[in-house]
């Protein structure tokens, strides 16, 4: 029997929700940025509301109970073992990559992505002032999947110092194997390019498939990386802006924490560490019955596309709960698909290009929503498309 709420809908207009209240024509239905519209799990709601009752929100440190429960989570969860020297705050994973980055290079220096990518990387490798190097993945046969070949060439840059790994993909949906991510971890290590890897979407790993966290393959793979997970789309927390940053290598986290006092980045969110103890305490039962309601979603959404929009084919996501869509049959690309969704469809989702050239002719919808309204975007998108 289930014992949580995933199919009412929410009222999310007019709390400052970036994905509701930040476009003034309200016929659109947003299904773009990457938070859920599902109420969280009612144990981190409690403990945040008890919280709020104590009435000081003074400076506020992590208490050993904030480290105990991120240790226990990554064992339990993903079979890493964390010491609690390890681990570094992190005021959210992508505020986290720019200092890294800070850290570790220098301007000019080049960061490798693997585009169609979380746009935010491009814009933390531009404002810093480092270059890109793309290493873009190749699509076969309807799945992404590493040019290891190009990377080997990419790596060997001598400007090349850092790789932002996005694991599990976003927005492409790749799980990657442990593999995949040892072939990765040897190019990198034998080219003294430090991977950065960004694993916010760990937990959300659809049946049928594993996440394998990167430094836990073997100690060279520890001592050469920096490890970003956090609690915020697990439990879609993403306001209460707290992540961990897990670095096993002592000088990598020595410099990342010259930063940190740089910024006077000493002090967490007061509710973001209560709500991470408690979301990594006691919320597993909700994530699972979560994991079973997106695959559900997600099965939904592909009978619906595969019986009444045939032009467009659904990347089958492997995790997260972002559904990549190639739209190109359409013929549509660039602004005109963005005009055509925001115009005709009144769908809010976010365009391919801004994930780089390959992702062009593409869409990326968030499915973590009750089914009536996924029901409601693939009927509009149906309307839109249909003679």
């Amino acid at each position: 029997m289930k014992k949580y709420d995933f199919d009412t809908v929410m009222d999310r207009r007019n709390t400052c929700s970036m994905k509701w209240d930040t476009n003034p024509d309200t016929s659109l239905l947003p299904l773009w940025v990457a938070d859920m519209d599902f109420s969280g799990p009612p144990e981190v709601i409690e403990a945040v509301r008890k919280r709020a009752e104590a009435g000081a929100y003074g400076y506020t440190v992590p208490c050993d109970g904030y480290y105990g429960a991120i240790i226990d989570w990554m064992k339990r969860r993903h079979r890493f073992d964390v010491k609690k020297d390890w681990i570094k705050f992190g005021p959210g994973v992508v505020p986290a990559l720019n200092m890294l980055m800070h850290a570790y290079t220098q301007p000019g220096d080049k960061v490798i992505i693997q585009t169609p990518v979380y746009y935010p990387f491009f814009v933390s490798i531009k404002n810093n002032h480092r270059e890109i190097l793309d290493n873009p993945l190749k699509l076969r046969n309807g799945r992404y999947e590493m040019d290891f070949d190009d990377l080997e060439i990419k790596a060997r840059d001598p400007q090349a110092k850092l790789m932002i790994l996005c694991s599990p993909h976003n927005p492409v949906g790749r799980v990657w194997t442990k593999e995949e991510l040892t072939r990765l971890g040897e190019i990198c290590l034998r080219n003294n390019v430090i991977v950065l890897s960004d694993e916010i979407h760990n937990d959300l790993i659809l049946r049928g498939y594993r996440h394998t966290v990167f430094a836990s393959i073997n100690d060279d793979f520890s001592r050469n990386s920096v490890v970003c997970v956090a609690p915020t789309k697990t439990f879609n927390m993403a306001g209460l802006q707290t992540s961990a940053i897990i670095i096993p290598d002592e000088k990598l986290r020595a410099l990342y924490g010259d930063v940190l006092e740089c910024n006077f980045m000493r002090r967490p969110n007061l509710f973001g560490i209560v709500a991470l103890e408690a979301a990594y305490r006691h919320g597993e039962a909700w994530l699972e019955e979560l994991l079973d309601y997106l695959q559900g979603n997600l099965d939904f959404m592909t009978d619906f596309i595969g019986r009444y929009i045939p032009q467009i084919k659904i990347i089958k996501p492997e995790g997260t709960y972002l559904v990549w869509m190639d739209c190109r049959a359409l013929g549509m690309k660039g602004r005109e698909l963005e005009d055509f969704m925001l115009n005709k469809a009144k769908l809010w989702l976010d365009e391919g290009y801004i994930f780089g050239d390959a992702g062009d002719g593409f869409e990326r919808i968030n499915i973590a929503c009750p089914r009536a309204t996924l029901a409601e975007a693939l009927n509009r998108l149906h309307a839109a498309i249909k003679p």
